[in-house]
């Protein structure tokens, strides 16, 4: 651990599960809540973020979100405009500090992942994205508010784009794609369910666990 890595509280890290999307290939019912290996996926996020977080909240816009995770605190999106970076938004925005942000569609992320991701927050440090398969994984990282600026520039420029905004970040770090594999196989923990054929997938990789 360097020098200055003791001024970073770790502790204080919040955790934001981002429950987003139109769910229209499911029929408007909402993708998180579907179950895999016999456990909805919202949970399984929230299992693997508890252990490195010191709080949870869901970042959510459906009325009966709050039902979703009894006990934790929902918070909605103030745009009008739909889209992960608006979800990502809010999260920073009411997170205060920094914050693990995790989309609700993946239900295979570890908490190993998550505390591998959260070790790379030291002093300097805004933003920690780790590498996938297919490049970046922002919905899947740490930001701190430091990150705002280049969000709402993103925001106001129209550009919606994920990928867009790791440019823009100031004070990233990456998690190269090695460091991830040396924890299980990078396609398997940022598998996310968008559609009915993802979710029988996911159903029979969980039978391989």
């Amino acid at each position: 651990m360097g020098a200055r890595d003791s001024d970073v509280d770790r502790a204080s890290i919040t955790g934001a599960i981002v429950a987003g999307g139109e769910n229209a290939r499911f029929g408007g019912r909402p993708k998180g809540l579907y179950r895999v290996g016999g456990g909805r996926i919202i949970d399984r996020v929230a299992a693997a973020l508890r252990p490195v977080v010191q709080t949870v909240v869901l970042i959510a816009n459906d009325p009966d979100a709050a039902q979703w995770l009894p006990g934790v605190p929902v918070h909605r999106d103030e745009r009008a405009a739909r889209g992960s970076l608006v979800g990502l938004e809010t999260a920073v925005r009411y997170a205060g500090g920094p914050v693990l942000v995790v989309a609700w569609d993946m239900p295979f992320v570890e908490p190993g992942l998550l505390a591998l991701i959260a070790s790379g927050l030291t002093a300097g440090v805004n933003a920690v994205v780790p590498e996938g398969p297919r490049g970046p994984e922002p919905m899947c990282a740490l930001y701190t508010p430091e990150c705002l600026p280049a969000i709402e520039r993103a925001l106001a420029d129209g550009d919606l784009r994920l990928g867009s905004l790791v440019a823009r970040l100031p004070g990233l770090i990456r998690i190269p794609l090695d460091r991830v594999a040396a924890l299980a196989d990078p396609a398997r923990l940022f598998f996310n369910v968008n559609d009915q054929a993802d979710l029988e997938l996911a159903e029979r990789m969980a039978g391989t666990i």
